[in-house]
């Protein structure tokens, strides 16, 4: 071979050499990045190239797909009774990606999972046409018709969590106002149009916010149940009859302001269950003051605050603050200062104080399932935490059920059910200028001793009467309603 072709056969090598290099460098180290790519549409065409598999509650879909009429994408998703599903959904648009159950079980319900890869494997083989695997959830269908319904019928906004206090699972997970995610699953300028009108720059009621897992707010008198498991756990009183040290009017340390009580109601020296049964402000925000902030954080951090949760939808986390003095740890152990929670969070702390001092890690899938419904993954029960002993939790338990046989909480009373629970009316705005925030936290236990459902209701309703607002008449009607949809679907 003369000198020429020798080199322009070693240009060639090289040129096929680099070729073969980039080859591979784009298949093997950029192949995630560029699956991933937001501007690769044969990924999102793939998405929908398939029917989705189908998101499962009471062992019946709220979810199914059709054939688009017009497009490259050739399945759209389809929901039933979209707007009260969605805070457990969430969205899968041809335009807009998807989120929650939708997003993050994305690969099981498009069936590209890799734990679906035998399924698929004869599928292919027999010539069946593909399809995805199914999101089974823990949700009661009759317990999230009665959140969504209650909320819907008191007209502001609100959310709703009820948990099976002995396993962690989800039943309810309601917020208000809604979306209904089948408005903009496909691709067309309606869809657009939809999306955007959801938008909180153009929607001020923020209708796709999941009020349930991600607004944070006040929890005003509820958060005294937490505050009265620190007291009893940290041996500061030992019973719920024992009298406190509790002097009206209590200054709070440091200042020259009382704490005051709602009202002309006994809390001198009252004892915890009394206490709790009137909601006294002066005697949980000296029981705050007196532990100090740091066993308070301690206890709050027990019953998760300070964390986020994932459900595997990821909640915010509720807030106790860190390095407070004595009164600002005494407005906090009363719901107030910085205490801020999300209703998971409290139904939480309610669901804790049921099962007998045990707190269950909070989940909504129980199980992962192939297009042919053979399992894939189980979810199983997990232990989060003691935030109480099984004794201090039993003499709780018998300080919230006080409050609803003869307290603030008697609208949530169920017949032949014993039921616990606290209200809470948490000031809003500055310097308590808006409507406050309506809470309920409560739950219910059967003659034989379980404990089915734990629930918490949070009302935001701008429009209201100032003076209707209360957790006892705007909340406790709704965790009723679930409680018992909850005990009839046991029977």
């Amino acid at each position: 071979m003369n000198k020429p072709l020798r080199r322009i056969a070693i240009f060639c090598g090289l040129l096929v050499l680099a070729l073969l290099i980039r080859d591979n460098y784009l298949q093997y180290v950029k192949a995630g990045s560029l699956a991933a790519d937001k501007d690769n549409r044969r990924v999102a065409i793939e998405r929908y190239a398939h029917p989705r598999g189908d998101i499962i509650v009471d062992g019946n879909p709220i979810t199914g797909s059709v054939e688009s009429k017009s497009g490259d994408f050739k399945y759209k998703r389809t929901y039933k009774n979209g707007p009260m599903w969605a805070p457990v959904t969430g969205y899968s648009s041809q335009a807009f990606d998807g989120s929650q159950l939708e997003k993050l079980e994305d690969g099981i319900l498009t069936g590209n999972d890799d734990r679906l890869f035998f399924r698929n494997t004869l599928d292919m083989l027999t010539g069946k046409q593909r399809q995805g695997g199914n999101v089974v959830t823990t949700l009661n269908a009759a317990a999230q018709k009665a959140a969504y319904n209650g909320l819907a019928q008191q007209g502001g906004k609100g959310a709703v969590v009820a948990l099976e206090p002995s396993t962690g699972k989800i039943l309810a997970l309601a917020s208000y106002p809604s979306y209904d995610p089948s408005s903009f699953a496909g691709y067309s300028d309606n869809d657009a149009k939809a999306w955007n009108k959801l938008q909180k720059k153009y929607n001020p009621a923020d209708p796709m916010l999941n009020r349930a897992l991600r607004e944070t707010y006040p929890p005003g008198s509820t958060f005294k149940v937490v505050t009265a498991a620190a007291a009893l756990e940290n041996g500061l009183y030992k019973s719920a009859d024992e009298q406190t040290n509790s002097p009206l009017p209590w200054i709070m340390p440091g200042t020259t302001t009382p704490l005051k009580n709602e009202g002309n109601i006994p809390c001198k020296n009252a004892p915890l269950r009394q206490a709790l049964q009137y909601s006294c402000n002066s005697v949980f925000g000296k029981i705050g003051s007196d532990l100090g902030n740091d066993k308070m954080l301690a206890e709050a951090k027990k019953f998760g605050f300070d964390s986020e949760q994932f459900v595997p939808v990821r909640s915010n986390a509720s807030v106790f603050s860190d390095h407070m003095n004595q009164s600002q740890t005494a407005l906090s152990s009363i719901g107030q200062y910085n205490t801020a929670a999300t209703p998971l969070q409290m139904a939480m702390v309610a669901s804790a104080v049921a099962n007998d001092g045990k707190l269950m890690k909070p989940y909504m899938v129980d199980q992962l399932e192939s297009s042919n419904v053979d399992p894939v993954e189980k979810t199983q029960p997990e232990e989060m935490s003691r935030p109480l002993s099984p004794a201090n939790a039993q003499i709780l338990q018998d300080m919230m059920k006080t409050v609803v046989e003869k307290g603030t909480g008697t609208r949530a009373q169920i017949p032949g059910v014993t039921v616990g629970g606290k209200t809470g009316t948490a000031q809003h705005g500055v310097a308590n200028s808006a409507n406050p925030y309506a809470w309920f936290i409560s739950f219910a236990k059967l003659p034989d001793g379980s404990s089915p459902v734990a629930v918490a209701v949070v009302i935001e309703d701008g429009s209201a009467n100032r003076d209707d607002i209360s957790g006892g008449g705007l909340a406790a009607p709704i965790a009723k309603s679930v409680m018992e949809a909850v005990i009839q679907s046991k029977k």
